[in-house]
């Protein structure tokens, strides 16, 4: 549903709790609809007070001569049901709750509204402000600006909004959804797609319930030139989500966040003061088009912090051109450093006019993507009042620079002065100037990110009936084909049958159940042979699986682990031997929130240990995979590490977004692990898997019982699946 007009542009308001006292809402609520009383009718509602601010009162809703638009309910909590139904009653279908602590009320008002079809933000909402509609239905006074903050949290949004109005960046519009009983984060932005006053758009959320909606609202944002910064919680180990497979237990709740921004092309930083930064270089220029910085400085030190920090942040400070060194040289002492850093080695002081000659002509090289002017610059005429003048002419040259987008390169500015005159004219001119380095590399790595185009694959290709299958092409976005992937029965043989059917190779194996189909399975392969009891999921860490099997060793391997571990399905495997391999992993799991997700990481019997792992909602075609092999700290292993040859890149990368793409096709399969997939020069080799139908929201303990030798029933492994990763 759409947000209603009556959240935008209410033609009239009543304000039920208005008070004349400024330490409570009421008298915020009151005051900011009274604000707007030249634009849409105020009603004014108190039981026990005939005025309040001026204006007459009303006992209830329904003593009002006409009906309210919006009715904006701040009462205790146990007068919020009898005000929502006084006002259903008089006909209002739109109502801003600011009340919390309604308790088992909730459920009973959203039943209530439901029935009536009625709209309501909130409870527990700080409000709502809207600039171009002189709406302000909320506590404490808003700044007008281009950043739209939507927050589950009132008080951490009103704290975006503030540090937001002290860096001259104001608000657009505010909508603080609370416990979003109804109208929800997804409705909000929505409706700032066509906001003609809004540019960026800050998100916090603690919970993404309706993550398929926000992806899909914020990629449209996004396709109307409107970026999206995303605040949320979820870094501890506390909010990691379990899984059966390895793949599951290493990834977080902010990994999935992060891979649905990535989907739709916005981006999560970490701080409320992070995202104002990064909001503030956006409201100046857009983001530059690739991660080649200059660094620019007056003092060797701080240029060097500068680069240290530039590629913390990911970027990359080149180094010069021979031709474009020359050219600063022409500009500065024999002494500056021109290679990138550029240290200007006192030329600045000689003639302030050098840090404008030197920005413009790095920016016109075409060498780099963006500029870090810092130093000094900025507390010349605070020092030495005669140099006022020749500062504010380099800081217009700079300004006009970056108005006209000089060869299109964003200038951004590390002054050490916070509040001179010549940082208050940057800032006139739209230039980001920021007085510590960190903070300026910070914003410019974010907005650097920002800069590449969000995932080629629509979110409407990652919903539950998504199925595509993708041949090594060189198309970037697969082509959809049969959508009729089946589940898997439970066991090992059943995962590899479901895998060789996408096309993953896996070895050749047999399956048997005795020790004569297992002589026979022993004479029909290639040794060294691989005995695994297929039912059994994490094999290694119940001695279920022995490698390196001759036709001699086999049979007394097979009958120890029989007599252990009781009848059952075992599979015999050809050993994958080829030299010169790199074990990967490839995971898929359903999340909650968002749905289909897969992972590829560092695999093999450490893989928890390392926890290199790179994830993204599915399916992914095939640059998407590419780009989070990329991601991983050990991808210099695929191209060949001290000696080894590269191994079949495409090869895995054809196994990712088949497993990507048969977690989205197959509803009924809650995890998808493919550890060690042994990649070589010659190709990849699924070696052991497993696949978690999604079926019961616990697995018992004791679910691997087996009969050991002395017929006693006993535990090989005791997991459960949450509640929360299954539903």
């Amino acid at each position: 549903m759409s947000l209603p007009q009556a959240f935008v542009d209410p033609s009239s308001i009543a304000v039920v709790g208005a008070t004349e006292d400024r330490a409570k809402w009421g008298y915020w609520l009151a005051t900011g609809a009274l604000a707007g009383a030249d634009r849409r009718r105020v009603w004014l509602v108190n039981r026990r007070a005939a005025q309040v601010l001026g204006q007459s009162c009303r006992p209830t809703v329904g003593d009002l001569p006409g009906t309210p638009d919006l009715v904006v309910v701040c009462v205790p909590p146990e007068h919020v049901l009898p005000v929502v139904r006084d006002g259903l009653d008089n006909g209002c279908r739109a109502f801003l709750a600011i009340t919390a602590g309604l308790g088992a009320d909730e459920a009973e008002l959203a039943a209530l509204l439901r029935r009536a079809g009625a709209r309501l933000i909130g409870p527990n909402s700080l409000g709502l402000f809207n600039a171009a509609t002189e709406l302000r239905l909320a506590w404490g006074n808003f700044t007008p600006g281009s950043l739209a903050v939507v927050s589950q949290s009132g008080q951490l949004g009103s704290e975006i909004a503030g540090l937001g109005a002290r860096a001259g960046l104001g608000v657009s519009r505010f909508y603080s959804v609370g416990n979003q009983l109804d109208v929800g984060a997804a409705d909000v932005l929505e409706s700032l797609v066509t906001d003609e006053r809004t540019t960026t758009v800050a998100l916090y959320l603690e919970s993404f319930a309706d993550g398929a909606r926000i992806i899909t609202a914020l990629e449209a944002l996004r396709r109307a030139g409107k970026h999206a910064l995303v605040l949320t919680t979820g870094a501890s180990d506390a909010s990691r989500r379990l899984a059966r497979s390895h793949t599951g237990s290493m990834t977080s709740a902010l990994d999935v966040v992060d891979a649905a921004c990535r989907a739709a092309g916005a981006l999560r930083v970490a701080t409320p003061r992070e995202l104002v930064e990064t909001a503030r270089v956006l409201d100046a220029t857009a983001p530059p088009g690739g991660r080649r910085v200059a660094i620019i400085s007056d003092s060797g030190g701080q240029g060097g912090i500068a680069a240290d920090l530039a590629a913390d942040r990911g970027l990359r400070a080149p180094v010069f051109t021979d031709r474009l060194q020359a050219g600063l040289r022409a500009l500065l002492p024999a002494a500056a450093a021109v290679s990138n850093p550029v240290d200007l080695a006192g030329a600045g002081e000689a003639d302030l006019q050098v840090y404008a000659q030197v920005v413009e002509l790095v920016a016109a090289s075409g060498e780099v993507d963006s500029i870090v002017l810092s130093g000094y610059l900025g507390c010349y005429g605070e020092d030495s009042p005669s140099l006022v003048d020749a500062e504010s002419a380099v800081i217009d040259r700079l300004g006009h620079g970056h108005r006209t987008g000089a060869a299109g390169v964003p200038l951004i500015v590390h002054s050490m002065s916070a509040a001179s005159p010549a940082v208050a004219r940057l800032r006139e001119h739209r230039v980001p100037v920021f007085d510590t380095v960190d903070a300026a590399l910070g914003a410019l790595g974010h907005v650097t990110r920002l800069g590449g185009q969000p995932r080629s694959a629509p979110a409407t290709a990652r919903t539950e009936a998504a199925a595509t299958t993708t041949k090594r092409t060189d198309a970037a976005v697969p082509a959809p084909v049969r959508t009729d992937a089946a589940v898997p029965a439970p066991g090992y043989w059943a995962a590899r049958t479901f895998l060789t059917a996408l096309g993953v190779a896996m070895p050749e194996a047999r399956r048997v159940t005795d020790a004569a189909g297992f002589a026979e399975a022993c004479a029909s392969l290639r040794p060294p042979l691989v005995l695994k009891a297929g039912w059994i999921e994490h094999k290694s860490e119940h001695r279920a699986v022995r490698t390196g099997l001759s036709p001699d060793s086999a049979a007394a391997v097979f009958r120890e682990m029989y007599e252990r571990l009781g009848p059952g399905e075992y599979v015999v495997e050809e050993q994958d031997t080829r030299p010169g391999v790199v074990e990967l992993l490839i995971g898929a799991r359903r999340d909650r929130d968002f749905g289909p997700t897969v992972t590829v990481g560092h695999g093999g019997v450490h893989a928890e240990l390392w926890r290199d792992v790179s994830m993204e909602l599915a399916p992914v075609d095939r640059r998407t995979a590419a780009g989070m092999l990329d991601r991983l700290r050990s991808r210099r292993l695929l191209d060949g590490w001290r000696g080894q040859p590269p191994v079949d890149v495409e090869a895995l990368i054809d196994a990712i977004v088949a497993v990507s793409e048969a977690i989205a096709a197959t509803t009924g399969v809650a995890d998808i692990e493919v550890n060690p997939i042994r990649v070589g020069p010659a190709g990849a080799l699924a070696v052991d898997a497993l696949v978690v139908p999604r079926t019961a929201e616990v697995v018992p303990k004791a679910a691997c019982e087996t009969t050991g030798a002395d017929g006693r029933r006993k535990s090989t492994e005791e997991q459960e699946i949450s509640r929360e990763h299954v539903h």
